[in-house]
């Protein structure tokens, strides 16, 4: 679809074109190529751009696209054509603040989430979409920052939110992405109010998203074409949309990372080899930081005070990035494996629960309960099957269950040059999902009945 879409002398619908007879067409006036080179050409159109506020200008990337100059095109082709350009347009939209002011009622409109990003949904410009505030981390040359909206908006996967444009408003970004109906995989996973209810309630719907996440994760990080070491920094549950009916999993926040100073794709060797550490503490408190009044740094460098200030979630955060607070394609891997244990085991990645013996509140993670399944000798399946969520109704391969939280321990690793790179990840992960499919296949029964080969 891409390439397609980049040639613009593409040939006009069939369906579109006016219906003449040949005997019609010449009796019609013709004129000589000189006559039709010195007629004056019309200007070419391209996608509405406003200056932004702030430090910032940003000049339209948009790509021309230049209308059939043809006197015999016609009207409808020319509408056809320009209403698939707004549908599939690769060229960000540079959104001047007031649109954004305008569309979110002056940011009186409701906010979509209780998280602590600010986030509407709303409409711009025809189009249903969802606008995210964030403030930037470091400074960005505007060069800088125009080439890497542009790259971002040009990416297309199935599994990932696209990226429509943005608009800069002194220190902070508003990125708009386009709307997807569904709800996060945290909340799929975890219902407050009826905690032994869940939409994923099979084995293949856990390993639709598995595989879904592995292929879009991957994208980003190898097959964009793109001469990046793209990043994520934000894989966890919430951040994930699962559609209707079919399960499909669908990343947001790409681009964040990029367009608001997370990383430094200058450093090429930062992404491709992680210095290995032993952890000496951790990190008890994440803050974001918010002092508008403290001047935005140039560059991501290493606090040499005991206490670091950047935006993690307790459970994701690899520990090499609890050490620096730089993001890398590994700590997008280890954030991964942890998302694939809450998808097997259906529990959040860290939570407290009080031991009555001991008189305390005792930290239990996802990493160490498979850790302890794995290693569970002649009684690992009866504890793979106690890892696995009930709420699957012991209906699903043990083997096949087994082999999946191996390859999620592997993203999980202490050392990022032992975590398997996301092409790796992604492979393997598609290979279990055929041999789900086969099981499911073999079994010929719904997998959603409960039935059970050994006691938990």
């Amino acid at each position: 679809m891409c390439k397609t879409k980049m040639s613009t002398n593409a040939s006009e619908p069939l369906s579109t074109r006016p219906t003449q007879s040949p005997r019609a067409r010449r009796t019609q006036p013709t004129q000589s190529p000189r006559t039709r080179r010195t007629q004056p050409t019309q200007s070419p159109g391209s996608f509405p751009s406003t200056s932004t506020s702030g430090d910032y200008t940003l000049p339209s990337t948009s790509s021309s696209y230049t209308k059939p100059s043809s006197s015999s095109a016609s009207v409808s082709s020319r509408t056809s054509l320009s209403s698939l350009r707004h549908t599939i347009s690769e060229s960000p939209h540079i959104y001047s603040f007031s649109e954004i002011r305008t569309a979110t009622n002056n940011f009186l409109l409701k906010k979509y989430s209780s998280s602590s990003s600010n986030c509407w949904r709303c409409s711009l410009r025809g189009r249903d979409v969802m606008i995210f505030q964030r403030k930037f981390r470091r400074k960005l040359e505007t060069y800088n920052l125009r080439e890497r909206l542009a790259v971002i908006c040009r990416s297309h996967h199935n599994s990932i939110i696209k990226l429509l444009g943005a608009s800069i408003s002194d220190d902070y970004i508003y990125l708009v992405y386009e709307f997807i109906n569904g709800a996060n995989l945290s909340d799929c996973l975890r219902n407050s109010k009826n905690p032994d209810f869940t939409v994923l309630s099979t084995w293949m719907s856990r390993m639709q998203i598995a595989t879904d996440l592995a292929h879009g994760l991957d994208y980003i990080h190898n097959n964009t074409g793109l001469n990046l070491n793209l990043v994520h920094n934000h894989i966890k549950s919430s951040s994930i949309v699962v559609t209707e009916p079919s399960f499909n999993a669908k990343i947001c926040h790409f681009g964040t990372a990029q367009l608001c100073g997370e990383t430094d794709e200058d450093d090429h060797e930062r992404n491709r080899k992680v210095p290995s550490f032993k952890r000496e503490s951790e990190i008890t408190e994440i803050v974001e930081e918010e002092d508008e009044k403290q001047p935005i740094p140039t560059s991501l460098t290493r606090s040499s005070g005991k206490e670091m200030q950047f935006e993690g979630v307790r459970g994701y955060m690899s520990p090499e990035f609890q050490a620096t607070g730089i993001p890398t394609q590994k700590s997008d891997v280890y954030g991964l494996g942890v998302v694939m244990l809450e998808l097997i085991s259906g529990e959040e990645p860290l939570k407290y629960k009080f031991d009555k013996s001991r008189g305390e509140f005792v930290r239990t993670s996802v990493i160490d309960a498979a850790r302890s399944a794995l290693g569970g000798g002649e009684e690992g399946e009866g504890r793979m099957r106690k890892l696995v969520d009930r709420r699957l109704k012991d209906s699903f391969p043990v083997d096949l269950a087994t082999k999946v939280t191996r390859v999620a321990m592997e993203c999980v690793d202490e050392d990022p040059d032992k975590r398997p790179d996301m092409e790796r990840v992604s492979r393997k992960i598609s290979q279990l999902y055929m041999e789900s499919k086969n099981w499911v296949d073999t079994m010929k029964i719904p997998t959603d009945i409960s039935f059970s080969l050994g006691p938990r």
